[in-house]
């Protein structure tokens, strides 16, 4: 005989399902109702493209960041460089200084030959960005200056740039030496 024709006209008898008998097993207390668990919503088609949108404008920040610090970390590299460069190249500058000051005669060959590769030197700087310091006579500066003497004149104010022993040079903002000065008190 089957269900139906026990009951004939009724719905057939259900069984229990097997989690229910898992926590009537396990001590659970028995509910008079069937507890159902709701299914998680699917979200619509609305939502899942506004979710992938958001994916991809994410994505396209994060890549647009990173390009820009990948350019920006570039450019430091190629700063740092420079500056290295740069600076190795001073002492050739404070060299050529030192030689033409040696020479006393206005009109010697070696002399003017030697200012003419001095200011093709300065020049080559100059277009590398590098400028010098102009600090005799102005006030100084110790983010700027290296006050190694100081001296009483009373011809110049209190803490006045007098004489610049060794001269400095900046890279845009950056120093890449510090003037060495005498400094009246």
């Amino acid at each position: 005989m089957s269900e139906e024709t026990k009951n004939p006209g009724m719905e057939p008898e259900t069984k229990e399902t097997e989690p229910e008998q898992e926590l009537e097993q396990n001590g659970a207390p028995e509910e008079s109702g069937v507890a159902v668990q709701p299914e998680p919503e699917q979200p619509s088609l609305e939502q899942q493209l506004a979710e992938q949108n958001d994916k991809y404008m994410r994505l396209a920040a994060e890549y647009d960041n990173y390009r820009k610090r990948t350019a920006k970390e570039k450019e430091s590299l190629y700063t740092d460089a420079k500056i290295d460069t740069v600076k190795a190249l001073l002492g050739v500058y404070d060299n050529l200084e030192r030689g033409i000051a040696q020479y006393g005669d206005e009109e010697s060959p070696h002399r003017k030959g030697l200012e003419m590769v001095f200011n093709q030197f300065k020049e080559s700087l100059k277009k590398l960005g590098v400028e010098t310091m102009d600090a005799a006579g102005k006030p100084f500066d110790p983010e700027k200056h290296n006050a190694v003497m100081h001296v009483e004149d009373e011809n110049y104010g209190e803490n006045t740039v007098v004489e610049v022993l060794q001269q400095g040079f900046t890279l845009g903002d950056k120093v890449l030496r510090f003037a060495i000065v005498k400094v009246a008190n």
